[in-house]
């Protein structure tokens, strides 16, 4: 069977951990920062963790 070509647009938005945790930044944070309240642009700062079914099928995606 042939190798799996790697998804471009997974690998540029999604990290894997050492421990292979998946994780990924907030969107809508970098632009019209302004009129979003701090509360808001701290909460998008900051990176998520994906669980569940969506772990299994994005690092297929990476080749995992």
């Amino acid at each position: 069977m042939p190798k799996l070509k790697t998804h471009s647009g997974t690998k540029d938005r999604i990290r894997i951990t050492k421990n292979g945790k998946v994780r990924r930044g907030h969107t809508h944070g970098s632009h019209l920062l302004e009129k979003k309240s701090a509360a808001r642009k701290r909460r998008i700062s900051g990176l998520e963790t994906f669980t569940g079914r969506a772990t299994k099928s994005i690092k297929r995606n990476l080749g995992v």
